[in-house]
């Protein structure tokens, strides 16, 4: 009968770490419960979203393969605000197409791909109306970078997105 060696979980993340989720953006681990689920043990993150009111059990072994990851560096954060500095480059596909490339960015948690969907929906003041599914997806992108943004830099929400729109003004 051979023995099957357990695989070591190697833990990166302790309780009160801020943390990436890459469909729900930033969290914060509040707790790791152990629990039984259809009599497996399993070893669980407590990952609580506070402005979406969401709590998310994410197993510790899960955790990489989901994508979970730490608040990005400032040197990652400083690359895509250069992105935001630069200019729109908008496919000539249909919208359906490239809204679909925009929710994969976003959700990828990737905040380069998530300032390049920004950037490129960005409006300013002279330029026409955007239809309500680009504003959602433009909002939705904007919001989850300022979360990022304002962890990385201590600062609250609002802050973080007067400094991004203050940067795609300026570009």
């Amino acid at each position: 009968m051979a023995v099957v060696a357990k695989k070591k979980i190697t833990v990166d993340y302790a309780v009160g770490d801020h943390i990436v989720y890459p469909a729900h953006g930033v969290g914060k681990i509040v707790a790791v419960e152990a629990q039984t689920i259809s009599g497996i043990a399993l070893e669980l993150f407590v990952v609580v979203f506070d402005k979406d009111k969401m709590t998310l059990r994410v197993p510790m072994g899960k955790a990489q393969a989901v994508g979970m990851r730490k608040l990005s560096s400032p040197d990652t954060m400083k690359a895509a605000l250069g992105v935001l500095k630069g200019r729109a480059r908008v496919k000539r596909t249909m919208w359906s197409r490239r809204a679909q490339e925009y929710e994969a960015k976003i959700n990828s948690g990737d905040p380069v791909s998530i300032a390049e969907v920004v950037r490129d929906l960005h409006r300013n003041a002279g330029q026409p109306e955007q239809s309500y599914s680009e504003r959602q997806i433009y909002e939705a992108a904007l919001d989850r970078l300022a979360r990022e943004v304002a962890a990385v830099e201590q600062i609250d929400e609002n802050a973080a997105i007067q400094r991004l729109e203050k940067v795609l003004q300026a570009a």
